[in-house]
């Protein structure tokens, strides 16, 4: 059965796209830790981080290095912080968050609940700076 991130890509559910490219696709986090939380997955579904084909680990960091950048500009931040977890969902994936500290990938804290305006308003702000 398919995950929902594989839903999600195959267009079967809505989402807040970011980027895509043959391999790989964000989004944003609709539960996100903080504004511009974005997701970042491989179109492969494999469970586990360590289990994506070796060839796609350097790349799936490449994908993923200008999404971090733009995520940066566009929230005043420290630094754009990566956590790979995957508990919650089983395909492999990466959260790219702007954090200030180490607090800030504490996947324990309340999540935030943002209107699907604020979502596109994210969405707008972080595509906007990553295709500039």
């Amino acid at each position: 059965m398919p995950t929902i991130f594989s839903k999600i890509i195959a267009g079967e559910i809505p989402c807040y796209k970011i980027a895509e490219n043959e391999h790989f696709f964000a989004f944003l986090d609709i539960f996100p830790l903080r504004e511009g939380h974005v997701l970042v997955v491989p179109k492969t579904e494999v469970d586990k981080f360590f289990d994506v084909e070796d060839s796609l680990l350097s790349e799936w960091l490449l994908f993923a290095k200008p999404i971090a950048q733009a995520i940066e500009k566009a929230y005043p931040c420290n630094r754009c912080g990566m956590s790979v977890i995957g508990l919650e969902v089983p395909h492999a994936h990466m959260h790219l968050v702007p954090i200030d500290s180490a607090d800030g990938l504490n996947f324990t804290r309340p999540k935030l609940k943002l209107s699907p305006d604020q979502l596109k308003a994210c969405q707008k702000k972080i595509v906007e700076l990553l295709i500039s």
